[in-house]
């Protein structure tokens, strides 16, 4: 039986007034006997039939309810349907109230208006969510008719609001060829229920036995907050029993996009990772964000792309981004102007080692809060290049600050790393000298200038994650420099995430920094992402170790010693209080000292100074002509 999804609305418009004769005569008889209606009522009822059958059609007509595709009804209909009814029979009952005081008709059971509005509501909804049942059954026996022969079992990880949707379009749509057969969830109370016919046969430590009980084809992750160890333990029991397995994004990476089933994807080394989520202060964001004109440097970056993302959920009155590479300064803004056509957004193609571009684009669009991403942060490609590495990063973040003194710019914000504390490379001791240009211009601008410190980001540009990916494809080996090297890991979106709410709460001259968990083993993660890739590792992948290189350390720092490290409001953010001694003039002379040397080639003077002004820095001299290589 094929359903014409646009029913004729004059056949829903007879329907109707059929209906509301129905209504109205059928009022009457359940308030009075049959034979009092016609002999004492029936002017009354004559009255109302002559208005319900005139007012009800031309007000459901303004209410949009000859406009709708009643085969996909849903509950925003039923109440479009309940306020359309309403109205009709408010107005109803007012010209048949003032009729009756103007003794047009003597006998009037007044209940009887609310009897036809309870009515009404039945039969106005009745009409229209039948054609939806009749619709949804001719649907599912299409659906079953096609699926009979194809029908992959699936169990979904998480009964909540996203399981539920992941079941339904299994449900409806017929061309994914998928049934689900099942849920699991620890909360004990959702246990033996069922989510769209569906029941809950377990919890995630039945996983195993439901896998075999119910021949189970794939099973689906639905739980966006899952944290990353219990991620890792579905896809190693799945992988132990040789099933597939999908899963819905992490939270973070679905702030600011509609959820659907396709979104679904595999698992990725990000979701081993993922951490509690803790929900942002919207009035923090919001307050810093809506409606100011917004200027992110280096916004063709991995981390530059994510912020001019995430910042354009909160309504800027303009976004800038400002970068030197056109090619990622594209993308960004294709990306921007496909998901908020609406905001305007304007290319600076700008270095900020140019001090007159950059003054000159910060004149021309006046930006009021700025978010400093911009940064040289290849760790071996930095040591042998470290002139270029000491301009962009140090002079580069003058260049910004001077702009935004001068253009008095409300807020700025520096991304810096892990990597600027006791430094053994050439870029972190940039970023800590950056760190150092950025908090002291806090002091002298009275303003909320901030720092915002976190570790390495998955997945991008250059770094470890992409690197092994390229060669495990290769089939192998994969280059690892020590076993026991470690560092502290976040994804993009939840380190952006984290950084606009930091700034939310800065007041002028704190260092923030992310709550990165604890380091990973880099040897740990290269053995995830081999099985994830379907392999084993040491069998069909090698992993090969290398040897340190330098600018490298074992692990990581995220904060100095003997400053007082304290936490926010947010769970996610903590605050080191404190900066370097060398400040003001000082700190002046030590940029211009760097600078000069920078311009006159003079790398290793360059690392022999930064030992000197950086504390606890212990930079190796590089051999000039080492192969550059990815800092892992």
């Amino acid at each position: 039986m094929k359903i014409n999804l646009n029913f004729r609305n004059r056949y829903i418009l007879l329907g109707d007034m059929i209906l509301s004769i129905i209504s109205v005569v059928g009022a009457y008889i359940l308030r009075l006997e049959l034979i009092e209606v016609f002999s004492n009522y029936y002017l009354s009822l004559l009255w109302l039939l002559l208005f319900t059958i005139t007012i009800k059609p031309i007000i459901y007509n303004i209410f949009g309810l000859y406009r709708k595709m009643w085969v996909y009804a849903s509950i925003r209909e039923l109440k479009l349907i309940l306020f359309a009814v309403t109205a009709s029979s408010a107005l109803i009952t007012v010209i048949m109230l003032i009729l009756f005081a103007n003794h047009v008709f003597v006998s009037f059971p007044r209940s009887v208006l609310v009897i036809d509005w309870i009515l009404s509501i039945l039969f106005v909804g009745g009409l229209r969510f039948g054609l939806r049942v009749i619709f949804e059954g001719s649907k599912n026996k299409a659906a079953k008719q096609q699926v009979r022969d194809i029908k992959k079992k699936s169990l979904i990880i998480g009964a909540g609001d996203m399981g539920a949707m992941v079941a339904k379009e299994f449900q409806k749509n017929p061309l994914l060829k998928t049934k689900p057969i099942g849920f699991l969830d620890d909360n004990p109370e959702k246990y033996n229920q069922q989510l769209h016919g569906i029941p809950v046969v377990g919890r995630l430590k039945d996983l195993s036995k439901v896998i075999n009980k119910y021949q189970v084809n794939e099973v689906i992750i639905a739980i966006p907050s899952a944290s990353g160890e219990a991620v890792r333990k579905i896809t190693n029991i799945c992988r132990k029993n040789k099933i597939p397995f999908r899963t819905m994004p992490g939270i973070y990476e679905l702030l600011g996009g509609s959820i659907g089933i396709t979104r679904l994807r595999e698992v990725q080394i990000a979701d081993l990772l993922r951490r509690s989520h803790s929900q942002i202060d919207v009035d923090l964001a919001g307050n810093m964000l809506e409606g100011k004109t917004v200027l992110v440097t280096g916004a063709g970056g991995s981390i530059g792309q994510e912020l001019c993302r995430q910042i354009a959920r909160w309504s800027p009155s303009k976004l800038i981004l400002l970068g030197h590479g056109e090619n990622s300064i594209f993308e960004t803004y294709q990306s921007l102007k496909e998901n908020y056509p609406s905001l305007p957004v304007i290319i600076a193609i700008a270095d900020i080692r140019d001090a007159f571009r950059i003054d000159q684009e910060f004149s021309r669009n006046q930006p009021q809060v700025v978010f400093h991403a911009a940064a040289h942060k290849h760790v071996p490609l930095m040591e042998i290049n470290v002139e270029d590495c000491i301009l962009n990063n140090v002079l580069g973040t003058q260049n910004i600050i001077n702009a935004c003194e001068k253009n008095e710019v409300k807020q700025l914000v520096l991304i810096s790393t892990d990597k600027a504390i006791r430094p053994v490379s050439v870029m972190g001791a940039s970023k800590r000298l950056a760190e150092m240009l950025v908090l002291d211009a806090a002091g002298r601008l009275k303003k909320p200038i901030s720092v915002v410190r976190f570790g390495n980001v998955l997945g991008s540009r250059g770094s470890v994650v992409p690197l092994f990916k390229r060669q495990i494809a290769n089939g192998g080996p994969v280059t690892v420099t020590h076993p026991k090297m470690k560092r502290y890991f976040m994804t993009i979106p939840e380190a952006v995430y984290l950084v606009i709410q930091s700034a939310g709460m800065g007041k002028g001259g704190e260092t923030f920094v992310l709550d990165m968990g604890e380091q990973i083993k880099i040897v740990d993660l290269a053995e995830d992402l081999i099985r994830l890739s379907g392999f084993e590792p040491g069998k069909e992948i090698e992993i090969v170790f290398t040897g340190i290189r330098n600018g490298e350390k074992l692990s990581e720092d995220l904060w100095n010693d003997g400053r007082k490290f304290s936490k926010t409001d947010h769970p996610g953010i903590f605050h080191e209080e404190g900066q370097d001694k060398i400040r003001g003039e000082e700190l002046e002379k030590v940029v211009k000292k760097m600078v000069d040397l920078s311009r006159a080639g003079e790398g290793d003077q360059i690392i022999n100074f930064l030992n000197e002004i950086i504390p606890d820095a212990e930079i190796k001299h590089n051999v000039q002509g080492n192969p550059p290589s990815f800092d892992l």
